[in-house]
Parts: structure tokens; C-alpha cells; sequence
């Protein structure tokens, strides 16, 4: 028996290849549905007609992005915990500092990004979701032995969240604010929180939401509209007619790669946030159920990481794994929701598939972030230093 569990060991492999193929799988397929879903609106608004300008910027984005990830992988967990609270105090200042008019970038309404130069913009809160996993998973394990007090253990959280919450909402960002308060809320309940404080908690902010969205009349038309999109085809329910009309044109196998005429100026933000939509046109319901899958395992192999650490002690790791694991199911499920029309219409993107800078170096640091965690699990299996 002792002799197969040592065979067993020693065949572990340093890292897991199927999360690996799965991410990898997410970064190429989005790159490839990124220049088709943009390759029409970069003909027409770059400087030089350039059909691959977004392309090209993606590809620059992503190459950074795997090479900070690199680096990140560098890193030992340890130092991620001792980081985690300067970390955090970083975001949420860059989160100030975009609020102030000429610092913060506004488009559509909106403050979220600070313009640097030829390098694109940075979008603070795509950072502050890996900042908050790290500070929340860290916040948990030194406040272990007090996580069934409310004011020990649930209020310093609850009042961080409370203040970084207003931040967000004065942006707006409300799809980055419901992501990043499922993180906190996730970690700080595999976490030991009281079940009380946590299902307490869950009714004060349900009333919250409702309230914020019966308090803004566009985030109640965007409501309105879900439920009846075609009550208003040109107005409201513009983005999601077209995203339902993009998924009906695919049916099972797709018109083809390339071939999408939703994203021809008909869907908005086709190569951001309704990257989906144009996924199911070209590809139908096969391109469709990929996807899904791959956030299906990729979200699993998180908590199963995260699962494998909880075993072995290594509480901060732990729960920084199913931080990730949580970060990635929420957002992707929000975000297919909106494109198939069951969730209200929200501005986030399709994490390691859609275009964006910010997002696709958040989204390969959180993923580093999750195979340093898995690999030091590894090693200590084995008997090895991690």
C-alpha cells in the first residue's frame, strides 16, 4: 500500500495540464473571435483601415499578460499573503484616482479607466477583483478564530467592501461591484463565517441591489427591458434583440468563422462584452457548449486545488484558490447570462476571451496565481520544498 502511494506521488506531474489546456484553450479561441467579432468596426474607425488593429492590440495585451503571469508564477504563495494588504490599499487608490475628472477616463457615462498613453487604459477594478481575493483569503485566515463574532470577525470586512462598494458605484461599475462582492462573500463563508451573519447578510444586500435598481432609472430600464427585450427593439433592448438574433442566426453548428452579420454594426460591443453572442452565430450551439465547458472545468479544477490545500493546511491558499474559482464562475456565468437573455444587461466581459488589457492581465495573474497554488501542493506531496 505504501509502495503505490509513493509510485503514486512520484508520477504527479509539476503542474495541472488540463487547467493549462483549458485556459489555454479560452486565450486562443478568444483571440481568434476577437479579430473576427472587430474586424468590420477596426476597418472603419482606425486612422488607417487597419482590419486587424484590435487584433493586434489584443495580441500585445496577451503577450504581457502571459509574461506577468510568468513572473507571478515566480512568486510563493507566502509572499502573495504578506503583499496582499498593500496590494489592496494600491487598487482601491487607483479606484479613487479614476473618479477624479482629469485623471479618470469617462466613455459612455462611465469613469473607469486611466488613459496611459500609447500603452491603452488601465481599468483599476479588474485588478481590485484579484486584490480582493487575496485580501479577503488573507483577512480570513488571520481572523479565523473570530469569524463567528459580528463585530471581531464580519464588520471590518463588511465595512471594507461597504467603502469599496461606494467607489465602484460612483464609477459606475455595478457588474464589477456584484463580482468582486460574491468573491468576498464566497471566501469569507469557506471561510467559517457564521451561517447566520452569511444568510443575514445575503437579505441585507438583495434589498440593497433592488434598491439600486429601482433608485436608477437606467439600471430599472435595463431590468424592464430583459424581461421584454422586444418591447423595445431600438431602444433598451437594442444590445439584447441583437444578441438573440446573432444565437437564433447559429443554430446548432453556426453560419461559419467569420461569417457573422450581427456583429456588422448591429450588436454593440460584439468583441467585449457580447464576444458570446457572436461566438454563437459563427460557431451555433457546439461553439457555445465549448465554452461553457471549459469555464465548467476550469471553475471545478480551482475549487479542487483549493480543496487539495484545505487537506494540507495551507488555509491562505486554500481559499485563494476557490477566490479564483469563484471570480471566474461568477463573472463567465453573468456574462453568458446576459448574452442568452437571462440576466439583466451588465458591462463585463467574458474573463481570458474578451478583448481588453486590463482584464487579460488580471485574469493570466489570477490563473498564475492558481497553478503556484497547485504546484506547491504538488511538491509537498511529494516531500519536496516548495
Amino acid at each position: 500500500m505504501f509502495h503505490n502511494a509513493a509510485l503514486k506521488r512520484s508520477a504527479l506531474t509539476p503542474f495541472d495540464w488540463g487547467l493549462v489546456f483549458a485556459a489555454t484553450a479560452l486565450l486562443v479561441l478568444g483571440t481568434i473571435m476577437v479579430y473576427s467579432a472587430s474586424v468590420a468596426i477596426a476597418d472603419a474607425k482606425s486612422t488607417d483601415h487597419r482590419a486587424t488593429f484590435y487584433l493586434v492590440r489584443h495580441a500585445m495585451y496577451l503577450v504581457v499578460a502571459l509574461g506577468l503571469g510568468y513572473a507571478a508564477f515566480q512568486v510563493p504563495t507566502g509572499t502573495w499573503q504578506k503583499i496582499a494588504p498593500g496590494f489592496f490599499i494600491a487598487c482601491a487608490v487607483l479606484l479613487m484616482l479614476v473618479l477624479i475628472p482629469f485623471i479618470g477616463k469617462e466613455v459612455y457615462g462611465a469613469r473607469r479607466w486611466i488613459p496611459l498613453g500609447p500603452l491603452g487604459n488601465l481599468q483599476p477594478s479588474e485588478l481590485m477583483k484579484l486584490a480582493t481575493i487575496l485580501y479577503a483569503a488573507d483577512y480570513t485566515v488571520r481572523k479565523a478564530a473570530f469569524m463567528k463574532s459580528l463585530k471581531k470577525g464580519f464588520m471590518p470586512m463588511f465595512l471594507v467592501m461597504l467603502g469599496l462598494g461606494g467607489l465602484l458605484l460612483m464609477e459606475p461599475d455595478f457588474g464589477a461591484f456584484v463580482v468582486i462582492v460574491s468573491i468576498a462573500l464566497a471566501v469569507l463563508f469557506l471561510g467559517g463565517l457564521n451561517a447566520r451573519l452569511f444568510v443575514g447578510l445575503i437579505l441585507l444586500l438583495a434589498i440593497g441591489f433592488v434598491l439600486l435598481v429601482v433608485l436608477s432609472p437606467y439600471r430599472l430600464a435595463r431590468v424592464t427591458s430583459y424581461l421584454d427585450p422586444w418591447s423595445d427593439p431600438y431602444g433598451a433592448g437594442y444590445q439584447l434583440t441583437h444578441a438573440l438574433i446573432a444565437l437564433g442566426r447559429g443554430e446548432i453548428t453556426g453560419v461559419g468563422l467569420g461569417d457573422s452579420v450581427e456583429k456588422l454594426f448591429y450588436l454593440p460591443e460584439a468583441y467585449t462584452d457580447f464576444l458570446l453572442a457572436v461566438i454563437g452565430e459563427e460557431l451555433g450551439l457546439v461553439g457555445v457548449m465549448v465554452v461553457i465547458l471549459l469555464f465548467a472545468w476550469l471553475t471545478w479544477r480551482a475549487f479542487s486545488i483549493g480543496w487539495q490545500a484545505g487537506l494540507m493546511g495551507r488555509n491562505f491558499q486554500a481559499l485563494a484558490a476557490q477566490g479564483v474559482g469563484v471570480w471566474m464562475g461568477v463573472q463567465s456565468f453573468i456574462n453568458m447570462g446576459v448574452n442568452l437573455g437571462l440576466l439583466p444587461t451588465k458591462g463585463l466581459t467574458l474573463p481570458l476571451m474578451s478583448y481588453g488589457g486590463s482584464g487579460i492581465v488580471a485574469n493570466c495573474l489570477a490563473l498564475a496565481l492558481l497553478l503556484r497554488i497547485d504546484h506547491e501542493n504538488r511538491c509537498l506531496m511529494k516531500g519536496k520544498r516548495t
